[in-house]
């Protein structure tokens, strides 16, 4: 017995000698950063996470953008939509409020009907640095429940190296996941890794990538089952952006609030959806990320400021904020109705949602004077951008 005892401490010692890394190895291990935009990263990021600022969300694509148009009796023309797109970037005063705008890539490279004046050039005499959305849109994701897988990642190195040349110096990257649809480990994974990839990428071209997994609001599950989801999603993301050495101060952070589905029968006031939503960034994300970008997701303008406001009651290890289009822009564009005669009191309206989602990331917003339209919902079941 005693022969077996040494015979397997010799076996067992050896097996360990096998596996044990070298001393070279465990150094190898301990990574010091050191890109060549680092420093500029990390001065992007800090500059869009500005107290009292937030981003304007306006890189709907041409498609969705014609949508929008749509609505007011506008066709969705290049033209009509440099007119709005411009009614939006040089509005007064915005940079008081707004410290990025997520920019589509047309709009990117797109003149005003000033010549030789672009929108990037409207938005940096004012202060707002420009970004740029960069996925390639949803597809549908194969031996999936139904679910999507965002494209994007081809080329992408030599896009943002472009779009930095074009005077972008942030990114944005959507990918979703759909609670009524599992979501299966699958689906999750590949959200969580193609974000990785595209914020390492993204960095690389000198580009603070925003990573956005949305949990969709599609569902009549309630807030817990939101919670378990998006703990689940972020871990997921954060594990595999460590993986590709994703440096997190030169990142921000676009999540969904954690709220009920859509369609749940019990609905939470901005206190719940503040709470849930801190408990879940306290459990997932380091407090070396600079900025938390809240996207609206379907809210109406005025639930999106009040649980902003909520979030904002008590200091956070985050910046936290807002990246809005909708809950931005629904006023603007019922305001404008496509008439230049409209363009003042629109720019009105977008200062003023500006201002009042300025007030949450303060922590000072008061919902007087809010009209009824804001307080209408613009969930759309199956959004597409």
């Amino acid at each position: 017995m005693a022969q077996q005892m040494t015979m397997f401490s010799k076996a067992a010692t050896a097996n360990f000698t096998a596996v044990r890394p070298s001393k070279a190895q465990r150094n190898s291990a301990v990574v010091v950063r050191a890109g060549a935009y680092d420093e500029e990263l990390v001065q992007t990021a800090n500059k869009i996470a500005s107290a009292g600022k937030g981003i304007l969300a306006m890189d709907e694509s041409n498609a969705t953008c014609g949508k929008r148009l749509e609505s007011i009796g506008l066709e969705n023309t290049e033209l009509n939509r440099q007119r709005y797109r411009e009614l939006l970037v040089t509005t007064p005063g915005l940079g008081e409020y707004i410290s990025g705008a997520i920019l589509f890539e047309e709009t990117l490279y797109q003149e005003t009907r000033t010549p030789g004046k672009t929108m990037v050039d409207c938005l940096n005499e004012q202060g707002i640095v420009p970004g740029i959305k960069v996925d390639k849109g949803l597809h549908p994701l194969a031996n999936s429940n139904g679910e999507s897988w965002c494209s994007g990642l081809d080329g992408l190195a030599q896009r943002c190296a472009d779009y930095y040349k074009a005077g972008a110096r942030f990114a944005k990257w959507r990918s979703v996941v759909s609670i009524p649809a599992g979501p299966s480990t699958i689906a999750v994974r590949d959200c969580a890794y193609g974000l990785a990839r595209y914020a390492a990428i993204a960095q690389n071209a000198g580009l603070v990538p925003i990573v956005e997994p949305e949990i969709l609001l599609d569902g009549d599950h309630d807030i817990d089952r939101t919670l378990e989801v998006a703990e689940m999603t972020w871990a997921e993301t954060f594990k595999y952006m460590a993986d590709n050495g994703v440096m997190f101060e030169g990142i921000l952070l676009k999540p969904s609030m954690v709220t009920p589905g859509a369609e749940c029968s019990r609905r939470s006031g901005a206190e719940e959806v503040a709470e849930y939503t801190l408990k879940m960034l306290n459990r997932r994300v380091p407090p070396a990320v600079p900025g938390i970008m809240f996207l609206s997701g379907g809210q109406s303008e005025l639930e999106a400021t009040m649980n902003l406001n909520a979030m904002n009651q008590s200091p956070n290890p985050w910046h936290v904020s807002f990246s809005y289009a909708r809950a931005l822009q629904n006023s603007v564009l019922k305001t404008w109705k496509g008439e230049d005669a409209n363009a003042a009191a629109a720019q009105e309206a977008l200062i003023k949602r500006a201002q009042a989602n300025s007030a949450a990331q303060l922590g000072k917003y008061t919902a007087d004077g809010e009209s009824a339209e804001a307080s209408k919902g613009m969930f759309e079941k199956g959004y597409t951008y």
